[in-house]
């Protein structure tokens, strides 16, 4: 069990004495428009779908999504959100050695945890604003055999160009590169940036619903890759590992596909305008230092005498919780990582940390 991530709105609730509801969450990493328009209600109508099996393979929701985004539907695999993959690869491609570029989401150490497979870290220079130096992964990966990367990297916002990617994962064909775009949604021309549609045989991309629709109690995840890859990791699916409304949710979202373009360009330029908005309002603070960042969420790091666990406290007197980024490896306990909302709420919880660092 993962000790840790963001979104414990039920602590924080119970601690305070009262409902989840009640807690502003900018710890949690999904899209501050809402769902998409019209998919609760859809959910709602078909909810007596529970009274059935799901399909056992998720057939009819993988041939949309590969429809939408023209793939062959034999690459594609769906899963119980992306967590289930990452948790299933070390031991479906039989790593013996891992390298995680850092500092990153702990999921990818953990599943080399579960399987007692040898993992390192590269972490990124903070002074270059968290992004990775492919020159530098390159001079690092040769005792390893899978390399795991979150690109746009939680919680950093850093985004590695595809085509550095690309060209770092054909001159590698002996080594796996499993890429986590759980993100990519977020940003502007993430289409363009996506390394979803090259179909090089040694990687492996992995895509969440959760996070750009809002929806991450569903449990909504893709993987594409290789025939070689897919055959090593059918082995390791359940059968009815995605629930009936999950599947309804996919299909509703993929046969939706204007009204979803529309949806997740306001959505980008949403975020554009709040995150600079948001950073602004810490111009000329010397106590923190924000990191921009390609998401909807952003870095920072506390100076002086300020540590993360005592302004995620102080904020919580206020009903807002914020990810204190101390148990991330690669970080310390001078970072914390803010998800934006509205910006009424991103104005509220920038005047509460000013006035905290005041």
């Amino acid at each position: 069990m993962i000790i840790g991530h963001g979104g414990n709105i039920y602590q924080m609730a119970a601690r305070l004495g009262c409902a989840p509801d009640d807690i502003i969450d900018m710890s949690s990493n999904v899209n501050p428009s809402g769902t998409m328009p019209g998919l609760v209600t859809f959910l709602k109508d078909n909810i007596r779908a529970i009274e059935r099996l799901p399909e056992a393979d998720s057939g009819t929701s993988v041939n949309a999504f590969a429809v939408r985004y023209d793939l062959d539907p034999d690459h594609v695999l769906e899963g119980n959100g992306t967590t289930q993959f990452i948790y299933s690869i070390p031991q479906a491609l039989n790593t013996k050695k891992a390298l995680i570029l850092g500092p990153t989401y702990a999921d990818y150490a953990d599943a080399c945890k579960m399987h007692n497979v040898g993992y390192s870290y590269l972490i990124a220079e903070e002074s270059k604003s968290f992004k990775p130096d492919i020159n530098q992964i390159e001079a690092n990966i040769s005792e390893c055999d899978t390399v795991f990367i979150c690109n746009p990297n939680n919680p950093t916002g850093a985004l590695i160009p595809a085509s550095e990617l690309e060209s770092l994962c054909r001159s590698r064909p002996d080594i796996y590169f499993v890429i986590d775009e759980s993100y990519m949604p977020f940003v502007k021309s993430g289409e363009k940036k996506s390394m979803i549609s090259l179909g090089l045989p040694n990687v492996i991309i992995l895509n969440s619903m959760s996070k750009i629709f809002q929806i991450p109690g569903l449990r909504i995840g893709f993987l594409i890759s290789s025939n070689l890859i897919m055959k090593k990791l059918e082995r390791f699916m359940m059968p009815w590992s995605v629930n009936s409304i999950a599947q309804a949710a996919v299909l509703y979202l993929m046969e939706k596909r204007d009204e979803v373009d529309h949806f997740i360009k306001k959505t980008r330029d949403f975020i554009e305008i709040e995150r600079k908005v948001f950073i602004e309002r810490f111009k000329n603070i010397s106590s923190i230092k924000l990191f921009p960042g390609t998401t909807t969420f952003i870095l920072a790091r506390l100076n002086g005498n300020y540590k993360a666990e005592n302004i995620c406290s102080y904020m919580s007197q206020y009903k807002i919780l914020i990810r204190d980024c101390s148990n991330f490896k690669g970080l310390s306990d001078r970072f914390i990582r803010i998800s934006l909302k509205t910006r009424d709420i991103n104005m509220m919880a920038a005047d509460k940390i000013l006035s905290f660092l005041s």
